[in-house]
């Protein structure tokens, strides 16, 4: 599976067109496809806006604009108004935001998660200057699914991903993460993936269950293992510039639009896991979903201390801050 990344000359066409003939049509890209987690909010966010403004809003799923490097850089330089991408990515820029793959520090409940993720001071507070350092305005973070790992061969222990070459994210904690877990991590374009699954460059992968089912990960992969470690977590942000140049009342209208989006997108998600691994099952019967035991969970939970400690040496000068409040935050969803 590959996507064609567009040429600077035909990027250049593309902006010019969808923006030249109307200043208010704003461009917002993402990392997946429109009937995607992402897609939906994209959607969502385009409708209210549309709806309550003069505004149009252009969505750019994944791969119209290139990878994700290539959206982010687009919409730090102005040529995007809004980005949706993973900490994962934005890992890279913001050193903090890899506090999101420590490994079992969300919780799997999902109300507590919802919870979570709609009051945490750490989002609303400590996050947004952080971003706004690198250009961006950070409008919201919400959850996209549990993440599982799809990989060739059964995985019930750390030992079992020995030697495995595990694809990962370009972001340094989920590699030193899948390095605890006992696998060799191999950061590699989303657009490769399932080709290098599929000729046996690599042998897993991790996502949510409706990423999985929706770029048919399970065709080039026999096993899916839940094993409670994480939940996928995206951020959407604008150009800060962009942003700070709007008027009050186009700034209420944004804020108002991620708002009811926010919202669709957690109730959205209400059975989807479920659903997903169901879609998988009935196109591939002989695949197997194996849900981890307390039991067997408990020396992948043993790692996460020590990710944890790599997360405060890497994370940024603000590492420790932004743990400690995650902690408190994930503490008061919780009760």
């Amino acid at each position: 599976m590959t996507y064609k990344t567009l040429t600077a000359a035909s990027l250049a066409a593309l902006i010019l067109g969808a923006g030249g003939a109307m200043a208010d049509t704003w461009r917002y890209a993402f990392e997946e496809a429109l009937d995607e987690v992402q897609g939906k909010f994209a959607q969502k966010f385009k409708e209210e806006v549309e709806a309550n403004s003069d505004h149009q809003v252009q969505l750019f799923p994944f791969g119209t604009l290139g990878e994700s490097a290539d959206t982010m850089e687009q919409a730090q330089s102005g040529i995007l108004q809004f980005v949706d991408q993973s900490p994962g990515f934005t890992g890279a820029l913001i050193p903090e935001a890899q506090v999101f793959f420590v490994p079992y520090l969300l919780p799997q409940d999902q109300d507590q998660l919802d919870s979570f993720f709609r009051n945490s001071k750490a989002i609303k507070e400590l996050f947004p200057p952080l971003y706004a350092e690198q250009g961006l305005e950070l409008l919201t973070m919400f959850p996209e699914g549990e993440v599982m790992m799809t990989t060739t061969t059964e995985v019930k222990s750390p030992e079992d991903l020995n030697e495995v070459k595990f694809r990962v994210m370009t972001n340094p904690l989920l590699v030193e993460g899948y390095k605890a877990f006992g696998a060799t991590p191999t950061p590699l374009p989303w657009g490769e993936v399932y080709g290098a699954l599929q000729t046996g460059i690599i042998q897993g992968q991790e996502n949510p269950a409706f990423f999985i089912e929706s770029t048919k990960m399970y065709e080039v992969t026999d096993y899916i293992t839940r094993a409670g470690h994480n939940n996928f977590t995206t951020a959407v942000m604008a150009n800060k510039e962009f942003f700070d140049g709007l008027p009050d009342e186009d700034k209420e209208v944004i804020h108002n639009a991620i708002g009811t989006a926010f919202d669709y997108i957690l109730e959205y998600q209400t059975g989807l896991t479920e659903k997903s691994l169901e879609k998988i099952k009935e196109a591939k019967p002989s695949i197997t979903i194996n849900t981890l035991t307390e039991e067997e969970r408990a020396p992948f939970k043993a790692t996460a201390e020590a990710v944890e400690q790599e997360f405060l040496e890497i994370g940024g000068p603000k590492a420790k801050d932004i743990l400690d409040q995650m902690k408190a935050d994930l503490d008061a969803a919780t009760k």
